[in-house]
């Protein structure tokens, strides 16, 4: 985030790539929170959290929400309690249901086999907690551990898109500047490509009988159907619009998509009219698969900006 943006109090631009870790303790249980996001279209959560965190994951999706509006985000979180007052139970309800059902498999087939322990206690919920809450503040710690990671998280992302945005409005500059090029090569090419275009029209029709002011107008249809004049001045006004959108801050991935959409229409239409009209034509097609190339490049960095 700029200075400038900072003191308007404008949103900063966030990359949807980052990572965050934070370690808390509350009481006997040490905490371990982490946070990953990367690209996506939407905001898509996935939390990976012991089940006595299960009564506070709607809290902890609510505190996403209010951080994040975009990207593949994975939480997770470990507890950890002290040796001295962890106590751990077996879930003798679940151990029998696994024997049964090792038991009835072994005798639906045939098999002469015996249930292994080791594979048992490795089922998750085969172990547990022998107190069914979380120590008291526990709960509140994790949500307290959460925001801190989605603050360094959000540090981070602004970090890389501060060095995104810097690239791209390179790249917006050099559209800026090869769209005036454009232009002056247009306003030299266009007369001469007129001239030349009435000449070999006469050299066409000569010997027959032409209204001259219907040669003028044909000369004139032909000469705006290959004027660029339009779509340059949109792809400057595109990338001026851009330019201000990176410099407000706040959430520009979809505004620039649609940008970047338009502006690639306009050249391609550049391109596509100035087939046939010489050197200055060359020229012009030169230029403008250099404003695409620009353009690729910013949509392929503006992909990973929220």
């Amino acid at each position: 985030m700029s200075s400038s943006q900072a003191a308007a109090g404008v949103a900063p631009i966030r990359s949807m790539t980052g990572y965050a870790r934070v370690r808390k303790t509350a009481g006997d249980t040490e905490i371990v929170m982490s946070v990953k996001s990367v690209n996506h279209r939407a905001l898509d959560l996935h939390f990976h959290c012991p089940a006595e965190l299960d009564p506070i994951e709607n809290d902890m999706r609510a505190l996403v929400r209010r951080s994040l509006t975009r990207g593949h985000v994975e939480v997770r979180v470990s507890l950890a309690r002290e040796a001295s007052t962890a106590s751990l139970t077996l879930n003798r309800s679940l151990l029998r249901a696994y024997l049964d059902a090792f038991q009835q498999a072994a005798a639906e087939h045939g098999l002469k086999a015996e249930p292994d322990l080791n594979s048992a206690f490795r089922i998750p919920g085969m172990f547990g907690d022998s107190g069914a809450d979380l120590p008291t503040g526990v709960q509140a710690a994790v949500l307290e551990a959460l925001a801190e990671a989605l603050e360094v998280l959000n540090q981070t992302r602004e970090r890389e898109a501060r060095d995104t945005v810097r690239l791209l409005l390179a790249h917006n500059a050099a559209i800026q500047n090869t769209a005036s090029a454009l232009e002056q090569i247009r306003a030299r090419a266009f007369p001469l490509f007129e001239a030349r275009l009435t000449d070999r029209l006469r050299d066409l029709l000569r010997g027959q009988s032409v209204d001259p002011q219907r040669l003028a107008q044909e000369v004139a249809m032909l000469v705006d159907r290959s004027d660029v004049s339009e779509e340059i001045s949109r792809l400057h006004i595109h990338a001026v619009q851009l330019a201000a959108l990176l410099n407000g801050g706040g959430e520009v991935g979809k505004k620039l998509d649609f940008l970047l959409q338009e502006m690639n229409r306009e050249t391609n239409t550049i391109l596509s009219k100035t087939n046939g009209i010489g050197e200055a034509g060359l020229k012009i097609t030169e230029l403008a698969l250099s404003a695409k190339a620009d353009i690729e490049k910013i949509r392929e960095q503006s992909l990973n900006l929220e």
